[in-house]
């Protein structure tokens, strides 16, 4: 199963730049302790050396049918593309020593289950209390009754904020603009 067996429409709304990610940039992370689905928690403030962390609205799970007008809701649609994506270039990251994780409200549970189907080489986590939104004002929206990540993803250096891509899409293609920035001569804040 590689990211092409979950092919996106092509008619998708495209996100626009909305501003609520122009802050991040250099930010260190507070103290933030998130659980992840090999059952460790981890405080991405804590983390040593360069990681990626792709943020994503939700993972859908088979024969469950995702909110009413999804496809609709700009940048909504594509987690599983995109975590499929992020899977295929795995060991790429990792040879440019880079760590990933995937962040969603979603529950723990919810998200060891789509690791596993996924057969993801990374862990997810989850942020169900929505802690990043209350610490760093990170930017959601509503569908279903549930509020959600807008897609983005973070690149962090021991426990600071060197690169937002925000916002993501195609989601599929996150993990080349992820790649192409990090083969690049790298200037830290």
């Amino acid at each position: 199963m590689s990211a092409l067996d979950f092919p996106l429409p092509n008619d998708l709304p495209k996100p626009m730049d909305d501003g609520a990610a122009d802050h991040f940039q250099g930010m260190a992370l507070p103290a933030i302790v998130l659980p992840g689905t090999d059952d460790r928690h981890i405080n991405l403030s804590a983390l040593k050396g360069t990681w990626v962390i792709y943020i994503y609205p939700m993972t859908g799970r088979p024969g469950v049918p995702l909110p009413a007008g999804w496809d609709d809701i700009p940048g909504a649609r594509g987690c599983t593309p995109q975590s499929c994506s992020f899977r295929d270039h795995h060991a790429e990251l990792r040879d440019l020593g880079c760590g990933v994780f995937g962040l969603s409200t979603q529950a723990t549970d919810y998200q060891r289950e789509a690791r596993d189907r996924l057969h993801l080489p990374f862990e997810l986590l989850s942020d169900a209390g929505l802690l990043m939104k209350r610490h760093l004002r990170l930017p959601t929206f509503k569908a279903g009754g549930m509020e959600l990540y807008k897609r983005l993803t973070l690149v962090l250096r021991d426990g600071h904020i060197v690169k937002v891509f925000y916002p993501v899409f195609p989601s599929d293609r996150n993990v080349d603009d992820v790649l192409a920035w990090l083969r690049q001569p790298l200037s830290v804040p």
